[in-house]
């Protein structure tokens, strides 16, 4: 069993920056896919960032060159640096770890608005 707890949420003005961060109970970072996704009110669940055991990383057109995911083995945390924020980033941030199970953190709010 793994436990993901999201951090770092909050409100910010656009154009600000925020730094989500998900720690994992045990590591976990070099069997599992680490994923961070998104859901505004309203709207579908949809992938913003992926970072693959070796250490690839992709992400969203939407936010491509203004997101950032990384990890810190040593701390089992992996981390959403999001600049340039807009209001259409506005949602609920998700933690997943995908793998032999799938695990989700339980979430943390993200608010752009002036």
């Amino acid at each position: 069993q793994v436990q993901l707890v999201e951090s770092g949420g909050g409100l910010v003005q656009p154009g600000g920056s925020l730094r989500l961060s998900c720690a994992a109970s045990r590591n976990i970072f070099s069997i599992y896919v680490m994923r961070w996704y998104r859901q505004a009110p309203g709207k579908q669940r949809g992938y913003v960032a992926i970072m693959a055991p070796g250490g690839t990383t992709t992400y969203a057109d939407s936010v491509k060159g203004r997101f950032t995911i990384s990890r810190d083995n040593a701390k089992n945390t992996v981390y959403l640096q999001m600049d340039s924020l807009k209001p259409g980033d506005t949602a609920g941030y998700y933690c997943n770890a995908a793998g032999t199970s799938n695990y989700w953190g339980q979430g943390t709010q993200v608010t752009v608005s002036s």
